[in-house]
């Protein structure tokens, strides 16, 4: 930001370059050192820092969780985490990969468009040796996937784009599915040459083969919500989803639950001798309950209601009187006296 001199500062300036104090020169060389930003016409930045950060941080959880599910799939210690976040032209993406490779073709469904998968041949083909039954080694030369190598491929592709769904969650209910495997970067123009994408590389590690993968997304199609991508945003979501959406499951799922519930006429202690001398037909009498008293109708281990006992058609039931959530505690106790009366 430049500064704006004052009236006296000024005054003071001419004064020392007329008295020969400060060289004219050095006034020149001061007001040159600007800080100036190249600004390319051919590449301009689309992605704000923020927008960049807050794409980065659900690629970390993405991250994380193919991490999980890789580990447990290939039976092999395996590390995915986020190397950097950059915007740059979908040529230069193309240009940096190598030739072969493993392009999954992405749709980005509710999103138009589509994004692009890059995973090293290292990694492909480490993860194709696990598959197999190997110890996880890299091919050493370059070549196409066979029938049989892309249809394991796909199979983690899917795998991993479940991860990815998880991750923009908070941001959009994203449904990304697998178009199709290309091998040749040539073949996967998904959006013109000069048209800015923001690409996410993963660092990966298999067993001891390290390689990356690239997530390409173009701006094209991730314009729609890039309003959204924002960390303001997406705590602001998480909020609210903790009380609205996130409820409504949660009692949508308690509904389902089933629970014990019983009457309990009364209660007595019997000595285990008596118990065990117990046969049909005898007769047990409960002190301190009479037949006209209300049973307690227990949701689990919980009194929660007051019944009388009845018939429905055929089968033995039970009335529900009172909340005994609704009854005062003096009025209970009352209720409990007159029991025991």
């Amino acid at each position: 930001m430049n500064e704006v001199l004052s009236q006296d500062e000024i005054d003071q300036l001419l004064s020392a370059i007329s008295t020969g104090d400060i060289e004219t020169e050095e006034v020149t060389q001061a007001a040159d050192q600007r800080k100036i930003k190249i600004y390319d016409f051919k590449r301009p930045d689309k992605f704000s820092k923020d927008q960049i950060r807050t794409v980065s941080i659900m690629h970390e959880t993405f991250a994380r969780l193919t991490t999980t599910a890789l580990s447990a799939q290939l039976r092999s210690l395996v590390h995915v985490h986020v190397a950097s976040v950059d915007q740059l032209t979908y040529e230069e993406f193309i240009r940096s990969i190598p030739n072969p490779t493993t392009l999954g073709i992405i749709n980005m469904d509710p999103l138009k468009g589509s994004a692009v998968l890059e995973i090293d041949p290292a990694i492909t083909y480490s993860i194709i040796d696990r598959q197999f039954g190997g110890q996880g080694e890299g091919s050493k030369i370059s070549r196409d996937l066979s029938d049989i190598e892309q249809a394991v491929m796909e199979g983690i592709i899917v795998r991993i784009l479940g991860n990815l769904r998880e991750a923009w969650s908070q941001v959009i209910d994203l449904r990304p599915r697998l178009g199709q495997i290309e091998t040749n970067p040539q073949f996967a123009q998904i959006v013109p040459p000069t048209e800015m994408v923001i690409l996410v590389t993963l660092e990966t590690k298999v067993g001891e083969v390290e390689g990356m993968m690239n997530f390409c997304i173009p701006y094209l199609t991730i314009e729609p919500i890039i309003s959204k991508l924002s960390a303001q945003y997406m705590y602001s979501s998480v909020r609210s989803g903790a009380t609205t959406e996130n409820l409504n499951i949660l009692k949508d799922r308690l509904a389902a639950i089933e629970i014990p519930i019983k009457a309990e006429i009364g209660v007595m202690e019997l000595t285990m001798r008596d118990v065990l001398s117990l046969t049909p037909g005898d007769l047990v009498r409960l002190p301190n309950t009479r037949i006209s008293d209300e049973m307690i109708l227990k949701v689990g281990n919980k009194e929660k209601f007051l019944c009388k006992p009845g018939v429905v058609g055929k089968k033995v039931a039970v009335q529900v009187t009172t909340k005994l959530e609704d009854i005062e505690k003096d009025e209970f106790e009352e209720l409990i006296a007159e029991g025991d009366e």
